[in-house]
C-alpha cells in the first residue's frame, strides 16, 4: 500500500502546480499610500472650497438685502416726491378755485397737511433707523420694515389722488351748478 501511494504521488505532481508563498509587491503598496495621501489633499481642498463658497453665499445675501433696502428707500423717496408734487400742484388749483368756500379752505389745507406731516415723519424715522442701530434690527428685518414703509407711502399717494379727485369733482359740480343757475332762459 505504501508503494501504491508513492506511485500515485510520483505521477500526480506532474499535473499539479504548487501555490507557493505569497509575494507582496512593495511598489503597489507605496502607490496605494500615495493615492490615499493625494485624495486626502483633494478632500481638504474641497472642504476649503465649500467653506469659501459658503462665505461667498453669505456675502451675496448681505449684498442682496442691502440692495433691497436701497430699492425700498429709493421707492419711498420717489413716492414721497410724487406725493409732494401732487399736493403742491393740485392743492394750489383747488384752493384758488372760486367754488371752494372760505371755510373749506382751512379744512382742505389741514387734510393735505396731515398727509405731508405723516410722510415727513416716516422719512425721518426711516432715516434714523438706517443711520443708527437703535432697534437692533437685522438686515432682513430692516428690509421688511422699509418695504412696509414703501407700501404705506404708496397708500398715501393713492389717498392724495383720491382726495384731489374728490375736491375736483366738487369744484366741477359747483361749476356746473353755477352755470345752470346763471344761464339765460329763452321761453
Amino acid at each position: 500500500m505504501i508503494i501504491v501511494l508513492l506511485l500515485i504521488m510520483s505521477i500526480w505532481p506532474m499535473s499539479m502546480k504548487a501555490q507557493g508563498m505569497p509575494v507582496y509587491d512593495n511598489t503597489n503598496f507605496i502607490s496605494l499610500a500615495k493615492s490615499l495621501i493625494e485624495s486626502a489633499k483633494q478632500t481638504s481642498q474641497l472642504l476649503q472650497t465649500v467653506n469659501f463658497l459658503k462665505q461667498q453665499k453669505e456675502r451675496i445675501e448681505q449684498v442682496n438685502t442691502v440692495i433691497k433696502q436701497l430699492n425700498a428707500v429709493k421707492a419711498l423717496y420717489k413716492n414721497n416726491q410724487q406725493l409732494y408734487d401732487l399736493i403742491q400742484n393740485d392743492l394750489h388749483d383747488i384752493l384758488n378755485s372760486p367754488y371752494i368756500k372760505p371755510e373749506e379752505v382751512i379744512r382742505v389745507s389741514e387734510s393735505f397737511d396731515a398727509v405731508i406731516d405723516k410722510s415727513l415723519e416716516d422719512l425721518d424715522f426711516v432715516s434714523q433707523i438706517l443711520s443708527s442701530n437703535l432697534l437692533k434690527m437685522t438686515d432682513a428685518e430692516r428690509a421688511i420694515f422699509l418695504k412696509e414703509k414703501e407700501e404705506e407711502s404708496k397708500e398715501m399717494v393713492v389717498e392724495v389722488i383720491l382726495k384731489t379727485k374728490r375736491y375736483k369733482d366738487i369744484i366741477a359740480f359747483r361749476d356746473f351748478q353755477d352755470r345752470i343757475n346763471t344761464r339765460e332762459t329763452n321761453y
